[in-house]
């Protein structure tokens, strides 16, 4: 077994959790696993209200968990790395255990 992680990197690991600690953050994540999508079609998908869905984007972007790209006058996010669709799928496996 590894050395136990330095205390910066269990808090950066207890963080990365806090993200997937909330079933709307979840919610969106398994939507952007999908597909790119805008503040408009997360919203629509999840039954909730575009500012609502903006405040737990904002979360998830400064949790490093998705990115966003520019398409014109549309902001397109996506998850920000194929460890995130990882943990989403290994926390869904667990829990269809």
């Amino acid at each position: 077994m590894q050395t136990m992680p330095s205390r910066e990197t269990m808090d950066q690991i207890g963080d990365l959790f806090k993200g997937f600690a909330d079933s709307t953050r979840v919610q969106i994540l398994f939507l952007l696993a999908r597909q790119e999508l805008c503040v408009t079609d997360i919203a629509e998908a999840v039954d909730l209200s575009q500012s609502a869905i903006s405040h737990q984007l904002r979360l998830l972007k400064q949790m490093h968990l998705i990115k966003f790209r520019r398409e014109g006058k549309n902001i397109l996010y996506s998850l920000a790395d194929d460890h995130v669709k990882t943990i989403l799928e290994m926390g869904l496996e667990h829990v269809l255990e």
